[in-house]
């Protein structure tokens, strides 16, 4: 289950980041200007805002089997008929919908961990499946220039087209392979409006909405536009993805390890040390050249590959949010988080419209690496506890 639930988080990995190598084709067949190119490239986030707390529902009621099959399903639509779109507004909705099965997915990973681990073994799982979003950026920015590219006469259309072929064949894996797995999973009936209004009374979770819209916003923005912004720098597309994949490669070892290594009681703080690490790789990138870069790449790939796996750890940790309503839970962080992710490509696009630099991408992240760390500070060891009276368990036609 670990391994299945790692190939559908990988899967919508690589699909959210498969569009960053072809922004140069893309701008220039549609003729599109960056500041339309970095609404796009954050849209499927902005639909995490509305969609977060429905899959958050939809996975406490259905169970993980058939909400995680829902969502990849979607996921692999979107990729799909991105080859048809013919102008800004049908390659934004193409993408917008990409949100709605990445929510399910992203939301429900982090569930299927607090039902099946515990203690330090939810820890290391937690590291391996954040992991797979990684692994999927990188063969999104290594194989897309260089190889699928080639294969498919240069077409960014076909490209696209390739991913969501691959996206439905993994949503047929999860299908046949979980169909004789007893899923456990809470079904119980409860108010989802009194559950939300219990949950946003729990300190924590206030303070890692808040965490999560500023970590969101300071690695969309940075994984979105990173192939641009080294080729800005004189690189080949094909050089400045694999150069951007060097960030990723970091930010899968930091994911499988320090999550693990990490005490619980220095979590917090040690997200507040990685903000700091984010803002300075930042400058290096945009600032240095030849090592610094390469310093500055690795640094941010360290950040980033920790933020959500060790704040999903604080959540899960939190007394009071219980296995059952991690769903509701998580729904409601990645809707506030996503704030941020939808905001940060788009305000680098502006930025770099108006600046006609990338230099104005590493004054946004110092800012939101200064907001992190304050935050950090307010994250309380003794949060409140959440305390429901469920309804009666009524079953649901979607269990295993």
């Amino acid at each position: 289950m670990l391994a299945l639930v790692w190939l559908l988080y990988a899967t919508f990995g690589m699909g959210s980041r498969a569009i960053a190598p072809l922004v140069t084709p893309i701008l220039k067949d549609l003729a599109l200007s960056y500041g339309q190119m970095g609404f796009i490239l954050g849209s499927w986030q902005f639909m995490y805002v509305f969609t977060s707390l429905v899959a958050g529902t939809i996975l406490d009621r259905w169970g993980i089997r058939w909400s995680l099959l829902l969502g990849i399903l979607i996921v692999s639509f979107s990729l799909l008929f991105r080859s048809f779109a013919g102008s800004f507004l049908s390659l934004l909705l193409m993408v917008v919908v990409f949100g709605a099965g990445a929510s399910i997915i992203s939301i429900g990973t982090p569930k299927a961990i607090a039902l099946w681990f515990n203690g330090k073994d939810r820890g290391t799982a937690t590291g391996l499946c954040m992991t797979g979003p990684g692994i999927g950026y990188l063969i999104a920015l290594t194989i897309t220039n260089s190889l699928l590219m080639p294969l498919t006469g240069f077409s960014w259309r076909l490209t696209f087209a390739s991913y969501g072929l691959f996206a439905f064949g993994v949503a047929l894996l999860w299908f046949v392979f979980t169909g004789g797995v007893r899923m456990r999973s809470s079904t119980n009936r409860y108010a989802i409006p009194r559950v939300l209004h219990e949950l946003a009374k729990v300190r924590n979770v206030r303070v890692l909405a808040l965490l999560g819209l500023c970590s969101f916003a300071i690695m969309h923005g940075w994984n979105n536009w990173a192939p641009k912004i080294l080729e800005s720098a004189g690189l080949s597309p094909v050089w400045a993805a694999n150069a951007a994949s060097i960030s990723v490669v970091s930010g899968i070892a930091s994911a499988i390890f320090l999550p693990r290594l990490i005490p619980s009681f220095w979590r917090a703080r040690f997200v507040g040390i990685l903000a700091l690490l984010a803002a300075t790789s930042g400058w290096l990138v945009t600032h240095t050249v030849g090592p610094g870069v390469f310093l500055g790449l690795v640094l941010i790939g360290v950040a980033g590959g920790c933020f959500l796996p060790l704040e999903m750890l604080i959540l899960m940790e939190t007394p009071g949010v219980d296995a059952k309503y991690l769903g509701t839970a998580g729904g409601l962080f990645f809707s506030v988080a996503q704030v941020g992710g939808v905001c940060s490509p788009l305000a680098i696009g502006f930025l770099v419209d108006a600046s006609q630099t990338f230099r104005s991408a590493a004054y946004l992240i110092t800012f939101l690496a200064i907001m992190i760390f304050l935050l950090t500070l307010l994250i309380d060891g003794k949060p409140s506890l959440l305390k429901l009276e469920e309804e009666p368990a009524g079953g649901s036609p979607f269990d295993s």
